[in-house]
């Protein structure tokens, strides 16, 4: 089969298409024909070894996982032993963060990780990228409780995990602003947001015609929590998708509590079969549409890796995979 592999770290050029073994399911494992898959920011990671300290689970001189790809939506192909849920031609997505390998035409995946039919009426490429930035997205949201009426500020509100908050949040109740760049301003209402405030015209930290937010989501480590503090009402909560500089969200997350005011909180993402098939629901009633950007054939994956590492895409890259 053809794969993209890459066998050293480094820029998006490392990566190429080569012809390698296909894999077999084992021992409950599905063997699953890739249709469509995506290029996202855990990839571009784990391609680069940034931050260094990936390398302590992706091998240290060079990469364990020679074909990346976490996210994917295909067709089961073979069943292993002991496997009974799932059976040959269920069309299934999921995500595969370890192990990898769905930029590729084959992937072998456990039966019982984090994966789901596609419901009718969605499309391989919007099941593929329904799962990298909503685990994360959900791994803050689930911390609170209840959102009902709540007012929450997402910054990056275009991006895979922010706009898949967006959606989430809204229908949960909460009222969004969405802080995103131009090209992203005009797709945010049709998600969900109450108010959208163009980073590039309007600094959102001096942001005056709200009372303040009861919770501020960084999907994307723009911002810190110096500067997101004063919008947040007491009690409210900042939370950021990276650990920060000198990994300051990792320690105020620990410490802001002890003060029982405004507090910082770091998500760790999670995910299993049972968040997959949440999604899977959100996706069949049409409460959640992951947002598409560009879409590449396998064998122009570089310039996908080239596209998404411009800080340009709105939600998410797929790549599509055709035997």
């Amino acid at each position: 089969m053809w794969a993209a592999v890459h066998t050293r770290y480094g820029p998006p050029e490392v990566v190429e298409i080569r012809e390698v073994d296909r894999p077999r399911a084992g021992v409950g494992e599905l063997l699953v024909r890739v249709h469509a898959a995506t290029v996202n920011r855990t990839d571009c990671g784990y391609r680069a070894a940034r931050p260094f300290i990936l390398r302590l689970s992706s091998g240290l001189a060079r990469p364990k996982a020679t074909t990346l790809g976490n996210e994917f939506a295909g067709v089961v192909e073979a069943v292993g032993p002991e496997v009974i849920a799932f059976q040959p031609e269920d069309e299934i997505f999921g995500y595969n963060e370890g192990p990898f390998g769905a930029h590729a035409e084959y992937v072998a995946v456990r039966a019982d990780g984090p994966l789901a039919r596609i419901p009718a009426g969605v499309s391989f490429e919007q099941a593929a990228a329904a799962t990298e930035g909503a685990h994360y997205a959900l791994s803050f949201i689930r911390r609170i409780p209840a959102w009902e009426g709540k007012r929450v500020l997402v910054i990056g509100a275009s991006g895979a995990i922010g706009s898949a908050a967006v959606q989430l949040l809204t229908c949960r109740g909460a009222r969004v602003t969405a802080v995103c760049g131009p090209d992203g301003v005009d797709r945010m209402p049709a998600l969900g947001a109450d108010r959208v405030i163009d980073h590039t015209t309007q600094d959102f930290t001096r942001d005056e015609d709200e009372a303040g937010y009861d919770a501020v989501l960084d999907a994307v480590g723009a911002s810190s929590w110096r500067r997101c503090r004063r919008l947040l009402r007491p009690g409210g909560v900042y939370a950021s998708g990276e650990p920060g500089r000198f990994g300051q969200n990792l320690l105020l997350a620990a410490l802001t509590p002890l003060a029982r005011g405004r507090k910082v909180m770091f998500p760790f993402p999670s995910i299993d079969q049972q968040m997959v098939e949440h999604l899977r629901d959100l996706l069949a009633s049409g409460q959640f549409q992951p947002l598409l950007d560009r879409q590449y054939p396998l064998e122009e994956i570089v310039d996908a890796y080239r596209y998404v590492e411009s800080g340009r895409k709105l939600g998410n890259v797929v790549i599509s995979i055709r035997s």
